[in-house]
C-alpha cells in the first residue's frame, strides 16, 4: 500500500549539498550552501537561489562563480555557510574557518578545505515563478586536490567523503559504497 502525500514533503534524493563562491566587488570571498542545484548536462551546473542572496549579487556583477561539494570533513563549515547570510555578516568565510584562494580561471574562490572546485562562467539568470532565480553556468575548469585522486588520475569519491542533505529527515548523510557498474548491470536483462 502506498500512502500520498501530495506536494507536501517531495525530495529527489540524493542532494548534493553544493558550495558556491563568490568574489564581491571589494574582492571579499563569500560562500553559500546551495541545497536545490546540480549539474544539468555535460558542461552546465545549475542552482535554483532566492532573491536576495549576496551570492546572486556577486553573481551579477561578476559573472562567474565556483561550485565545491561539501564533505564529510567539511561539514560543519558547510552547514554555516548555509545558515548564516552573508548579507548579514559581511565576512562569513573568515568565521568559517575556511581558507579562499583565487580559482584558477575564473574571479571567484576555491577553498584550500574543498578539494573539488567547478569554475563556472555565468550563462543564465531567469526569474522564477515561485519566488527563486534560476542561475546556470558553463564549467570552464575542474580542479581537485591530488589527494582525492585515484591511481589514473581521475576524481576518487571514496576519498572524497561527499555528503547529501537528506530532505526528509534534514538530516547531512555520507555517500556510501559501490553497488553496480553503471552501463554494465543493464546489460543481465538485455542479454538475458
Amino acid at each position: 500500500m502506498r500512502k500520498s502525500f501530495g506536494t507536501k514533503g517531495v525530495f529527489t534524493a540524493p542532494l548534493p549539498v553544493l558550495l558556491v563562491g563568490t568574489y564581491d566587488e571589494n574582492g571579499v570571498a563569500n560562500l553559500m550552501n546551495v541545497a536545490w542545484g546540480g549539474q544539468c548536462s555535460e558542461k552546465h551546473m545549475a542552482l535554483n537561489l532566492g532573491h536576495e542572496r549576496q551570492t546572486l549579487e556577486n553573481m551579477r556583477l561578476k559573472k562567474v562563480f565556483t561550485v565545491m561539494f561539501a564533505t564529510e570533513e567539511t561539514m560543519v563549515q558547510a552547514d554555516y555557510v548555509g545558515i548564516v547570510s552573508g548579507l548579514k555578516v559581511h565576512d562569513k568565510v573568515a568565521k568559517s574557518g575556511l581558507t579562499p584562494m583565487r580559482a584558477e580561471m575564473v574571479d571567484a574562490p576555491a577553498f584550500e578545505e574543498l578539494p573539488v572546485t567547478l569554475e563556472c562562467q555565468l550563462t543564465e539568470v531567469r526569474e522564477t515563478s515561485t519566488g527563486e532565480v534560476r542561475i546556470v553556468g558553463e564549467v570552464v575548469n575542474l580542479t581537485a586536490d591530488e589527494s582525492v585522486l585515484n591511481e589514473k588520475g581521475r576524481v576518487d569519491f571514496d576519498k572524497l567523503h561527499l555528503i547529501c542533505f537528506d530532505e526528509a529527515t534534514l538530516k547531512y548523510r555520507r555517500i556510501g559504497q559501490v553497488v553496480g557498474n553503471a552501463f554494465v548491470e543493464g546489460n543481465k536483462i538485455r542479454k538475458g
